[in-house]
């Protein structure tokens, strides 16, 4: 009991959405812990950082607690990463983070199962440096120790959403492997032109700490920790999961969600905590995609078509959205990068549309089709019709452009957004694809263009095994960076002669001020030229952080 509160307060008397201030003392059996309107000293903890009562501020005796008269002051608290005063990592808004430096290098996976080659994948550094002499050259691999691992999407081990938290550095990448569900955490701080391993997360540790696996997108955090969406379960059926990575140590400390909160299916996701919301997206079941696509599989109900909308706070699954047939493979999504707006975009592979998703005025999540790609008839091809399969979307950081990549059909696109539910068409760039004049496939009808786009050709050559599907986008918005690579079953599938001739990295300049997309001719990264091979490249990162990593609270 003390003074000031009402009651002695245990841990088991509180429920999840009960914020208190932990006050560990050794003279005690258990954590006294303090009502909200009882703190009487100068602490912030925001509910918006998704805490619970695990991860509270601990104030031990080396924290010299006083009890005097009624009041308890902390001489020298941990800090909290989401209140504590400016100087941690990235940057104070989404405005202030396009006024950062312009990229000196960037992290990407480079991945070699499915191709023949027997080497492990890695994390290429390559340099962006205009004035450099080794510009658009990869300086730097960073092997794996394993083989087969399928590295695929990266993240950071903090983000904007630490910016107050003086003691957080964006120095780690974090690194699943989509394939082998081994996570490695990647030193970028020590010398960052040449990253090392800094620890390797095996999969025994997920599939008996989580009974998750199939780790895909990584998200820092408010609360300091790092968390991972899964997309299956350690049998290689489909299950919907977040893995929680202590952020000091990287030990899996458990699951993000509850048990029975596990979605049917798990790809993406992104939280905006002004609105006590997180959304999800899904795939499909692991061991079917592996080594391919099979359409039947999605009559079958194999792949996902929902969006799942999350509390926030209590981490509890509060409402799932289908989507239907037009919302077939929700993959990429994104809400917009001001943290005070509750809408954002998802965008749907096979069935080539884009979703708007917001919140309504009940205060349940909508959302309206606000973007189709027609499929285009065709001769030549696996089936009758070809859709675009929107495979990567983002949002400028001022919230003004819309970019996707159509991966079969080839091409980029930029929309303007201003007017949220009618995004305008402004740009849009070819740079390979399937349906390419010369090539196999025949265009028999099209609803968008007239004729089919010139091939892409390089040095002279034609490049048939090319299309752009990851994106990036620079911090100012005025350079798209772009790779060729899905996923390796999925490449050797619908693009074979990129496992033979490898995969490409592009620059493309971008027009801020009405729109319009063209190719840098001074940049070209081959990764059909590597030591080991030809290699898979795929997401890409930077480390002043970028569009599809930072999150502001």
């Amino acid at each position: 009991h003390f003074p000031f509160m009402k009651g002695p307060h245990l841990v088991s008397d509180l429920e999840d959405s009960f914020h208190p201030v932990v006050g560990t003392l050794t003279q005690l059996a258990d954590c006294v812990l303090l009502p909200p309107g009882s703190w009487p000293f100068n602490l912030r903890l925001s509910p918006t950082c998704g805490a619970t009562r695990s991860q509270y501020t601990p104030f031990t005796m080396s924290d010299r607690l006083e009890v005097m008269m009624g009041h308890l002051s902390a001489a020298s608290p941990q800090p909290s990463c989401c209140s504590a005063p400016g100087g941690g990592p990235g940057y104070r808004s989404p405005l202030e983070a396009m006024k950062a430096p312009r990229e000196k290098f960037i992290y990407l996976p480079c991945i070699y199962r499915n191709t023949g080659i027997k080497q492990p994948d890695y994390v290429a550094t390559v340099d962006m440096d205009p004035a450099s002499p080794t510009y658009s050259k990869v300086i730097h691999r960073l092997e794996m120790p394993n083989v087969n691992d399928e590295l695929h999407h990266t993240g950071w081990n903090a983000c904007s959403s630490c910016f107050g938290d003086p003691t957080k550095s964006r120095n780690r990448l974090i690194c699943p492997s989509l394939i082998s569900s081994r996570v490695y955490v990647v030193d970028t701080g020590t010398n960052p032109r040449a990253p090392r391993i800094h620890k390797v997360v095996e999969p025994t540790d997920l599939y008996w700490k989580t009974n998750l696996a199939n780790p895909h997108t990584t998200h820092c955090l408010g609360s300091g920790e790092i968390m991972i969406s899964a997309i299956g379960d350690p049998a290689g059926n489909a299950k919907g999961g977040f893995v929680l990575l202590d952020g000091e140590t990287f030990d899996v400390k458990g699951t993000w969600n509850r048990e029975e909160d596990s979605t049917e299916f798990g790809y993406d996701f992104w939280y905006q905590p002004r609105h006590n919301v997180m959304i999800s997206t899904g795939w499909g079941h692991p061991k079917l995609l592996a080594y391919g696509f099979n359409p039947e599989h999605v009559a079958q109900g194999k792949y996902a078509q929902s969006l799942y909308v999350w509390d926030w706070t209590t981490r509890r699954r509060i409402q799932d959205i289908d989507l239907g047939p037009e919302g077939a493979i929700p993959l990429e999504i994104r809400f917009l990068h001001n943290p005070d707006e509750p809408q954002g975009y998802v965008g749907c592979a096979l069935s080539s549309n884009v979703f708007r998703f917001f919140k309504t005025e009940r205060g349940d999540w909508a959302t309206e089709k606000v973007i189709d790609i027609p499929s285009k008839k065709v001769e030549g091809w696996a089936l009758p019709e070809m859709p675009g399969l929107i495979t990567d979307i983002l949002i400028s950081m001022d919230d003004r452009f819309l970019y996707f990549s159509n991966w079969l059909h080839g091409d980029l696109r930029q929309y303007d957004i201003t007017d949220r539910r009618h995004p305008k068409l402004v740009g849009q760039l070819f740079l390979g694809g399937s349906i390419c004049k010369g090539g196999p496939v025949r265009v028999t009808h099209d609803q968008e263009l007239k004729e089919q786009p010139d091939p892409l050709v390089l040095k002279g050559q034609r490049r048939i095994g090319a299309a752009p599907q990851m994106l990036q986008l620079s911090l100012d918005g005025k350079r798209l960076f772009v790779t060729t690579s899905l996923y390796s079953g999925w490449d050797k599938q619908f693009y074979p002669d990129m496992i033979r001739e490898g995969s490409l990295m592009f620059i493309v300049d971008v027009n801020t001020e009405v729109g319009g997309l063209s190719i840098n001719p001074d940049f070209l990264v081959d990764f059909g030229q590597e030591p080991h091979g030809p290699a898979l490249a795929h997401e890409m990162r930077y480390p002043g952080g970028d569009c599809t990593s930072d999150i502001w609270l």
